[in-house]
C-alpha cells in the first residue's frame, strides 16, 4: 500500500457541524474504498493566497493514509463534484526519505489530535500553625510626672 496525503479547504460560510460533515463524508470515502486512515490534521480556518471561488478564507484539513491507487481516483472524484470543497491537493509518498517525513507529520497531527492531559502536581498540605491569644493583653499606662 502506499503512502498518500491529501489536503482540501471547505468553504468558510459552511457552519461548523456542516464543515465535520464535510470532513466525515470524505473519511467515509476513504473507508469505503479500503483505505487505512492514519491521522487527520485540522487546521482551521486560514486565509488562502488568493481568492478561490470569491472566498478569501477556508477550512483546511489534512488527510493522511494509506491506500491503493484507485483510492485516489475515487477521492478526488468526489471531491471535484463536492460544492463545499473549493481546493484540494493530493500528495503521492514513494521514496524512502519522502516516507520517513510522512511518518514525521503523521506523528505530529497524532500528537495535536490527542490533547495531553497533565496531571496536577500533588501538594501535600502541612498544617499551619496560628496563634491565637485567649486572654487580652495587658496594657500599663504610663505614669507622668508633673513638676
Amino acid at each position: 500500500m502506499t503512502c498518500y496525503e491529501t489536503l482540501f479547504v471547505v468553504k468558510p460560510t459552511l457552519t461548523d457541524e456542516e464543515t465535520v460533515a464535510q470532513i466525515e463524508k470524505v473519511k467515509a470515502i476513504l473507508a469505503k474504498e479500503g483505505a487505512e486512515l492514519l491521522a487527520t490534521d485540522d487546521m482551521g480556518m486560514r486565509k488562502l493566497a488568493y481568492p478561490v471561488e470569491k472566498n478569501a478564507r477556508g477550512y483546511y484539513t489534512v488527510l493522511f493514509y494509506k491506500g491503493e491507487g484507485t483510492v485516489i481516483t475515487e477521492l478526488e472524484r468526489n471531491l471535484k463534484i463536492n460544492e463545499d470543497v473549493i481546493k484540494f491537493l493530493t500528495v503521492k509518498y514513494v521514496k524512502n526519505k519522502e516516507l520517513i517525513q510522512f511518518n514525521k507529520l503523521v506523528e505530529s497531527a497524532i500528537k495535536k489530535s490527542t490533547p495531553v492531559v497533565e496531571e496536577a502536581p500533588v501538594v501535600e498540605e502541612t498544617p499551619v500553625e496560628v496563634a491565637v491569644e485567649t486572654e487580652a493583653p495587658v496594657v500599663a499606662e504610663a505614669e507622668t510626672t508633673e513638676a
